[in-house]
C-alpha cells in the first residue's frame, strides 16, 4: 500500500494517536494538505464512541448518536465523504416518565398539560429555557453551580421536580460540581435550529448508521495515502534525536509531528515528557463515564425517541427508542432497538457489576416503566462500558483547559475535554477537528518557515 510506503522527501510526517471521529477527521485534513500521515488506533476498529458492533443480527451504532440539521460541521463533512444526500431526516416525539406513568411534552400543548409542574412552574421553566438561548456571554456562567442558576430563575418547586432529575439523569451526583455553563450549552444546541433560521429541527441518520460512515471513512483515507494501523496501542510518545518517537509493543516509529487525541488522563500517560502544569491540568480534567445496553426488542416501548425520567430509583438513566428514529423494517430486521445509558464517574462501582447484573437491574428498571414490556420480547441484550466519555463542566472550567499546542516540540493533544460547555455530540467533536487542524496548520513545518 503505497501509504505504508516512507514519506516522500520532504514530505512532512504526521501520526494521529486515536481512531475516533476526532482522528479521522485530522489525519483526513493533514492528508488534503499533502503531509504524510500514519493513524494510530487501539482497537481492532475504528470509530471510538463513535464505533458499531453487533447485536443479534443487527449492525448499528455502540452508542446512541443522531444528527441535528443544523450540525453544520458534521453534515459538511458527510457531505465530502458522498454520505449526506442518503441521510434520512425524521420528526420525533419526547417523553417523560414522571409520577409513575409517561407523559408526552413533544409539543408546547402537550407540554402545558404535563402535569407534575404547575403553570407557574411551567412559565417559569419556559421563562428560563427562553432567557438562557439570549445568553451569549457564558463565561460568566462558569463561575455559577448549576442548580443555583436553575432555581434562581425557574424556581425550586420546578427545580425539584423537573430540573434535578434531569441533571441526575446526565451527570449523576457530580451535577453538585457543574456549573450553569452545562445548562447554557444544552438549551443552545436545543435552539440551534431557530438560529440558524431554520423552521423546525429534525432528526437525521445515515443509513446502515455509523458502519457505514467509519467504512467509507476509511476507504477514503487510504485513497489518500492515509496508513490506517488498527488494533495498534500506542504506549508513549517522546523525543528523539530526529523527531517525535511513537513507541508501541511491536517497536517505534519516528514522525515530524504528533497529534494526541485520547482521554486527558490517558494522553497524561502517554506523553511523559509534558510539563507538571500540562500533567496537572490533563489529571485534573474530571470525566463521566457511561454504562449503555442496547437491545432488539420485538415490540415497540412506546412512540417517543427518548423519554427522560423524573422518577427516581431507575437503574439507567433514560431510555432512547432508536427504532422510532432508524425505521425497523428497513435497517433493523423488523426489530426495534433501544439504548439504556446510565452516566456515572470512572470510579463508581457500577462499572464492575457483572453483565447479568446490569441486564437483571435494566430489564426490572423496564418492567416497571412499561407494564406491557416481557423480557421474553428481548432478542438481543449487550453492554458497552466506557470511563472517559465526556469531560464535566465544572466551575472555571475553562480557565484549567489542558493545552492543545504543548511544550513538547511538534506534539499537539486534542480531545473531548477541550469542547468548552458542549453537549458531547459528534458535530461537536468534528468542530474539534477542524478547529485543531486550523491551529496546527498555523505552526511552521518541521525545519521550514512556513506552514
Amino acid at each position: 500500500m503505497a501509504a505504508a510506503q516512507s514519506a516522500a522527501a520532504g514530505e512532512e510526517r504526521w501520526a494521529v494517536v486515536g481512531g475516533g471521529m476526532l482522528g479521522l477527521t485530522l489525519a483526513h485534513r493533514l492528508a488534503q494538505r499533502g503531509r504524510s500521515v500514519t493513524l494510530f488506533e487501539g482497537a481492532p476498529q475504528l470509530g471510538g464512541l463513535a464505533s458499531a458492533w453487533q447485536l443479534g443480527d443487527v449492525v448499528w451504532d455502540r452508542h446512541y448518536h443522531v444528527t441535528l440539521l443544523s450540525d453544520a460541521r458534521l453534515r459538511s463533512l458527510l457531505h465530502e465523504l458522498g454520505l449526506e444526500d442518503t441521510m434520512e431526516w425524521v420528526t420525533t416525539r419526547t417523553g417523560v416518565y414522571a409520577g409513575g406513568q409517561l407523559h408526552s411534552v413533544s409539543n408546547t400543548v402537550e407540554f402545558l398539560r404535563f402535569p407534575a409542574l404547575r403553570l407557574i412552574d411551567k412559565l417559569r421553566l419556559g421563562a428560563t429555557i427562553a432567557y438562557g438561548a439570549r445568553i451569549r456571554d457564558w463565561r460568566r456562567l462558569e463561575q455559577i453551580p448549576v442548580s443555583d442558576w436553575l432555581v434562581r430563575f425557574s424556581g425550586r418547586r420546578t427545580f425539584d421536580r423537573f430540573w434535578r432529575p434531569l441533571l441526575r439523569s446526565k451527570l449523576g451526583e457530580s451535577y453538585h460540581e457543574t456549573s450553569a455553563a452545562f445548562i447554557w450549552a444544552t438549551i443552545a444546541r436545543l435552539y440551534a435550529a431557530r438560529r440558524t433560521g431554520l423552521k423546525r429541527e429534525m432528526f437525521g441518520y445515515v443509513p446502515g448508521g455509523y458502519a457505514r460512515v467509519l467504512e467509507r471513512f476509511a476507504d477514503v483515507l487510504t485513497q489518500e495515502r492515509v496508513e490506517i494501523c488498527r488494533s495498534a496501542p500506542v504506549r508513549q510518545v517522546v523525543r528523539d534525536g530526529t523527531g517525535l518517537c511513537v513507541e508501541q509493543a511491536e517497536g517505534k516509529r519516528t514522525f515530524d509531528r504528533v497529534v494526541v487525541t485520547l482521554a486527558a488522563p490517558l494522553a497524561a500517560r502517554v506523553c511523559p515528557e509534558l510539563t507538571p502544569d500540562e500533567r496537572q491540568r490533563l489529571e485534573g480534567v474530571r470525566y463521566l463515564g457511561i454504562v449503555c445496553a442496547s437491545l432488539l426488542l420485538a415490540r415497540p416501548l412506546a412512540d417517543y425517541y427518548v423519554t427522560n425520567l423524573t422518577d427516581e430509583g431507575f437503574p439507567f438513566t433514560g431510555v432512547i427508542e432508536m427504532s422510532t428514529l432508524v425505521d425497523p423494517v428497513k435497517y433493523l430486521g423488523g426489530l426495534h432497538l433501544v439504548y439504556l445509558p446510565r452516566y456515572v464517574t470512572p470510579e463508581d462501582p457500577f462499572f464492575q457489576l457483572p453483565d447479568a447484573e446490569v441486564e437483571a437491574q435494566f430489564l426490572e428498571g423496564l418492567e416497571r416503566m412499561y407494564p406491557a414490556f416481557r423480557r421474553s420480547d428481548v432478542r438481543a441484550f449487550r453492554i458497552s462500558r466506557v470511563r472517559h466519555v465526556c469531560a464535566l463542566p465544572t466551575l472555571g472550567y475553562s480557565d484549567r483547559l489542558p493545552p492543545r499546542r504543548t511544550s513538547v516540540p511538534g506534539l499537539w493533544l486534542a480531545n473531548s475535554a477541550h469542547i468548552v460547555n458542549g453537549t458531547l455530540n459528534v458535530n461537536e467533536t468534528v468542530e474539534l477537528a477542524e478547529d485543531t487542524f486550523q491551529k496546527m496548520m498555523s505552526e511552521p513545518r518541521a525545519g521550514a518557515g512556513h506552514p
